[in-house]
């Protein structure tokens, strides 16, 4: 599995921040009913590492990755809870170095040219524009593809259903990452019906700017 094919499997990876890790297992269920089986559990939250766990358990055929990774010991955590992915705000070479170490799909944040090019400096080509709206949204992602158009992107932060097909519609952009697919609101009340609502929206998410030569199933 490349960061490329990662991103190719679906419009929209659903960034979830899981406060009770008993209820992980359940919201991924809703998700991945939906249509989007590529989930990101942010580690922002002490239950993050329990819920990557038993997501892994419950939903094998679910591809379960950890966010807000920032450094080399919460990567190897989040590798012996289950990890099939990573994706972090920035990046740094210890970061790196345990990344390529590791040998699975890694997507990096950046938020500018440099950030951007320092990142495919080390190996990156694939990477996560954080935070998508604050840093300049699709304006900038638009600016960034004559100049490095080797570089593939999933923004995240600040999207919702209605921006995400803007971002979309990119030549760089492969798919976008958001929590609106799991509102607190709806998560409180075990509403799993409307999470998994929100994902089949989601997973029917045209994507015109998804090219041709990138490397899906």
């Amino acid at each position: 599995m490349t960061p490329r094919r990662l991103l190719g499997l679906s419009p929209v990876i659903p960034v979830m921040v899981v406060a009770d890790a008993a209820l992980a297992a359940d919201m991924a269920a809703a998700l991945v009913d939906g249509g989007l089986r590529v989930l990101e559990v942010t580690l922002r939250s002490a239950a993050g590492y329990e819920a990557l766990r038993r997501i892994r358990d419950a939903l094998p055929q679910a591809l379960v990755g950890a966010g807000s990774v920032l450094g080399p010991q919460q990567w190897q955590r989040a590798l012996d809870h289950g990890a099939q992915f990573g994706v972090s705000p920035g990046l740094c070479p210890a970061l790196a170095g345990a990344v390529h170490a590791a040998g699975l799909p890694f997507i990096p944040g950046v938020a500018t040219a440099s950030e951007a090019m320092q990142a495919a400096e080390q190996g990156f080509e694939v990477l996560k524009l954080f935070p998508a709206q604050a840093a300049g949204g699709c304006r900038w992602l638009r600016s960034m593809h004559g100049p490095l158009p080797r570089l593939r992107f999933c923004p995240t932060g600040g999207i919702d259903a209605e921006s995400a097909a803007h971002y979309l519609a990119l030549p760089n952009v492969d798919c976008v990452g958001g929590t609106w697919l799991t509102p607190a609101d709806a998560v409180a009340a075990r509403d799993w019906s409307r999470i998994r609502e929100l994902a089949h929206q989601a997973s029917r998410l045209q994507r015109p700017g998804l090219r041709a030569d990138t490397d899906t199933p």
